[in-house]
Order: C-alpha cells, then sequence, then structure tokens
C-alpha cells in the first residue's frame, strides 16, 4: 500500500532510550533513569480521589469539544492567580495533551508548505509534528551564551511562525521578560504567528517564568498538566487563543478529537486544589537540581548552562565524543544509567550533547551520579 512523504518522520530517540532501557531491567540490571521527561511521582492523591467519585456517580461521556466549562474558567483563574493576567474563560481550549494543542494550532495558524521558525536545541516534536502536516520547520541554532534560547536577530526573514519554549526542553533555560518582549515586538512587526510552549511553568527554582499573556494577547499559549501537575499519562493540557480564533480552533477541536478525556478533566480540575502536594514534588526537583549541578561537574561533565527551571540539564560532552547516541548506549552498558542524546534535539549539533533528567527520586539521582563518576574515572584510565 502507499504511504505519504509526509509520514516519514524522525523517530523519537528517548524512547528507543527507553525501550534499551526496559530490556535491561528485564535481564535483571538496576538502571538509573536519566532519560526519561516526566515525574517519578503519581497524578495528586486528590486528581484521583475526584475521578474515583466521578466514576461512581455515572458515566462519563463526551464532553463538549472545547472543555469543561468548570475546568476552563479554573484555568483562567490560574491566569490571575499566578501571572496577574485577566484571562477570559472563553479563550481557554482544553486539549488532549499539549500534543493535541499543537496540532490544532500549527493546523489553524499555517498553511501547507510555509515555514515555522525553532530553537535549536528544541523538543523534538515540533518538527516532527510540523513535517506531519506538510509543514516546514525551521531550526535556528541557539548558543550556551544566550543559554539557548532564540533572540531576534536570529529570525530567518522568510518564516510565517515561531515557536519559544520557556523553560525549554532540553536545557531547562528561560526567557526573561525583557527578551520575551523582544520576540513578541518582532513577531508582531513581521507577521509572524508566535506560538509560546509554557508546560513546564510551575517547575521553577529562582525565579518564576513569563506567561507570553503578560506582554501580548496576539499569540498562541500552549500547556499542559503533565509536568507540573504530574499527570503525563492522563493526555490533557490546554491552549489559549485570540477570541477571534475560538471558533476556528474549536471547530478543529470537534472533527479531530471530538473532545479531551471527560476522565482526565475531571481529575484535572481537581488537581489544581493539591498545591501543597504539587509543591513538594517541586522540592525534591530543586534538591535533584543541586546535585545535578555539582555531581555532573564532579563526574567530568562539566559544560552546561545551569537550568532556570524544568528538570533537565544538557551537557556538551564534545571532549568525549562527536556521537552521542554510542556514548549514550556505552553509559547504559557499562554505568547502568540511561541518558538522551543530543540528536532527539538538534539534528546536527546534538552528536555531541547529552540531556540528563532530574525528575527521579532523589536517591536515585544520587546514585546515577556516583555511577556516572565511576565510568568517567575508568574511561580516563
Amino acid at each position: 500500500m502507499r504511504v505519504s512523504q509526509r509520514g516519514q518522520v524522525d523517530p523519537f530517540i528517548v524512547m528507543d532510550v527507553m525501550e534499551r532501557a526496559r530490556a535491561a531491567e528485564a535481564d535483571g540490571r538496576r538502571i538509573i533513569h536519566m532519560e526519561v521527561g516526566q515525574p517519578g511521582t503519581p497524578a495528586p492523591e486528590g486528581a484521583r480521589a475526584a475521578l474515583s467519585a466521578a466514576m461512581a456517580a455515572g458515566p462519563l461521556g463526551y464532553t463538549v469539544g472545547l472543555g469543561l466549562p468548570e475546568l476552563r474558567a479554573r484555568i483562567a483563574q490560574h491566569y490571575g492567580q499566578s501571572y496577574g493576567v485577566d484571562l477570559d474563560p472563553a479563550r481557554v481550549v482544553v486539549t488532549a495533551g499539549a500534543s493535541g494543542a499543537f496540532i490544532l494550532s500549527f493546523t489553524a495558524l499555517f498553511e501547507a508548505g510555509e515555514r515555522v521558525a525553532l530553537g535549536l536545541p528544541g523538543y523534538p516534536s515540533y518538527r516532527h509534528i510540523l513535517s506531519a502536516l506538510s509543514l516546514a520547520p525551521v531550526g535556528i541554532e541557539t548558543t550556551l551564551e544566550n543559554r539557548f534560547q532564540p533572540v531576534p536577530s536570529e529570525i530567518p526573514r522568510d518564516v510565517q511562525g515561531l515557536i519559544v519554549a520557556s523553560p525549554g526542553n532540553p536545557t531547562g533555560t528561560m526567557l526573561d521578560r525583557p527578551a520575551l518582549d523582544a520576540l513578541v515586538e518582532t513577531c508582531a512587526d513581521r507577521d509572524i504567528a508566535l506560538i509560546s510552549d509554557e508546560i513546564y511553568h510551575g517547575i521553577d527554582y529562582e525565579r518564576r517564568p513569563v506567561s507570553a499573556l503578560e506582554i501580548t494577547d496576539d499569540v498562541h499559549v500552549i500547556n499542559s498538566f503533565s509536568k507540573y501537575f504530574s499527570m503525563t499519562g492522563w493526555r490533557v493540557g490546554w491552549m489559549v487563543v485570540p477570541p477571534s480564533h475560538v471558533r476556528m480552533i474549536e471547530r478543529l477541536a470537534q472533527n479531530m478529537f471530538i473532545c479531551p478525556s471527560h476522565a482526565s478533566q475531571v481529575s484535572a480540575l481537581a488537581a489544581f486544589d493539591c498545591r501543597d502536594e504539587l509543591n513538594r514534588n517541586l522540592s525534591v526537583y530543586a534538591a535533584n537540581r543541586r546535585l545535578m549541578i555539582d555531581g555532573l561537574a564532579a563526574a567530568g561533565f562539566a559544560s552546561f548552562a545551569p537550568p532556570d527551571g524544568a528538570f533537565y540539564v544538557y551537557v556538551d560532552v564534545s571532549d568525549m565524543t562527536d556521537d552521542a547516541l554510542a556514548l549514550s548506549a556505552e553509559i547504559l552498558e557499562k554505568a547502568g544509567v540511561a541518558v538522551t542524546p543530543g540528536l532527539d534535539f538538534d539534528p546536527r549539533r546534538g552528536g555531541r550533547m547529552l540531556r540528563f533528567s532530574y525528575a527521579g527520586s532523589t536517591e536515585d539521582i544520587a546514585e546515577g551520579l556516583d555511577r556516572l563518576k565511576t565510568w568517567r574515572a575508568s574511561r580516563m584510565g
């Protein structure tokens, strides 16, 4: 049977690394997981309890395409509480994870063949989803000096869109208010559609991230319950769009997805009332971050921008290799630590980079760092 060219997207390499790690565990080895980009904690207790109560009360069927009205209202309230933004709930769209939001956003904003800029290193599924929708991803090779975030002078002249992520994956770095202001202004001046990925908001350490909604309404903001709310497998997220885009997004959502999972929406609504538990998770990430920054340097992985948020460190390993895929396989085999090669995030330069996740338990992070230090010492003779 024939297949389309747009279906020929690259693999998501971290998923392959996870599979090799699981195979090693099936053989009886203990593997420390520093490859996974998800919290090691479950959904909040209150969110799980709310779902149990809803299931006992009756069937969970379709919701309206834009999502449960009470959840949309609670998300809008969140912007007032967290960012001082007075947001109309009508602009909030609940989605099937952030991935569903990206599909809706890219479909609504761009014609087939148009070009969308994004920072490299960056989340690989941006590129893959764009390609699958017959759009052209245009990579901006960001620099360590700019903390791996794009700057206006680097935005190509011939693009119709720009994706920014703050905190970013794989780097954990953030755009401060002046930097985001400058990007917003450039996009407005050049009629470039701006998409702001804010799924790691809430996981920050020394300063809070800035939402693009604090600066402009002329933006698609995408967020998720996967990271701060610890609900990766529940596949529920949201987007905020300009008022004139709501009906278009609603029609697309109705036809593409019908609606987000009713069960997940019930749990997501309750998750907003679980701040104490969620902030305890954040304190674990903060402790792990301190361990990572010190422990990676002690193990000989010293070239990185310390993360402002999220739970990743993106390390330059060009002193060891230009084949990060092979190096990650060696680290898994000899140290029993699963890490992600940078090729996922930057196809040209990622062969010299590794991403380390510290989303797991503090005990596992400490053990993993000890293993890395021992492996590096043995490798150096």
